[in-house]
C-alpha cells in the first residue's frame, strides 16, 4: 500500500478544486430570484488582527452547499484532539486548516497542526477546543469563497 504525504494530498485537493470550480453551479451562479434581489451568495468580513475572512452565507447558498459538520473530539486512548480528515484543508503552502462555525451560516478558517492521519481521522497537536463544530462536507467550497477563486 502506498502512503501519500499530507502535502501531496493537499496539492491533489487544490488540483481537483481547480478542475471542479467551474462546474460548481451553487458557487458560481445565482438563481434568478437571488440575482434579481441583488443578494450575494456570501459576504466576507476581515477577522481583526489576521489575514482571514469571516464568511457569511445567505440562506439560499447555505442550502445549495449542503454543508455537513462534526465536532472536534478527544481520543479516548491517547487523549489527543481529533477531527474527521474530511474537515482538513491544505493551502498552497501546505498549511492545514479547518472551518469552524462562528454563528448561524457564519464560518471562520482556523489553523490546525496535524500530528498524524489514521484512516478517516486526523489527530491534531494544535487546533480548536474539543467540542468545536467544524465543517466536513463543503469546507473546500468555503475555502474557494474566502480566497475568491470561484468567481
Amino acid at each position: 500500500m502506498t502512503t501519500t504525504s499530507p502535502r501531496m494530498r493537499g496539492l491533489m485537493v487544490l488540483i481537483v478544486l481547480g478542475l471542479l470550480t467551474p462546474a460548481l453551479p451553487a458557487c458560481s451562479q445565482h438563481s434568478p430570484e437571488t440575482a434579481a434581489a441583488g443578494d450575494a451568495a456570501a459576504s466576507l468580513e476581515e477577522v481583526p488582527g489576521t489575514d482571514l475572512k469571516r464568511i457569511t452565507l445567505n440562506e439560499h447558498a447555505a442550502g445549495n452547499l449542503g454543508l455537513q459538520t462534526s465536532a472536534t473530539k478527544l481520543d479516548a486512548k491517547s487523549g489527543k484532539l481529533t477531527v474527521p480528515y474530511l474537515a482538513v484543508l491544505y493551502d498552497s503552502e501546505g498549511k492545514t486548516w479547518v472551518y469552524t462555525i462562528a454563528g448561524p451560516r457564519v464560518y471562520v478558517r482556523q489553523s490546525i497542526t496535524v500530528e498524524r492521519i489514521d484512516g478517516e481521522q486526523a489527530t491534531l497537536s494544535d487546533g480548536p477546543a474539543p467540542g468545536t463544530t467544524v465543517v466536513t462536507l463543503g469546507a473546500a467550497e468555503l475555502f474557494g469563497a474566502e480566497l475568491d477563486v470561484a468567481s
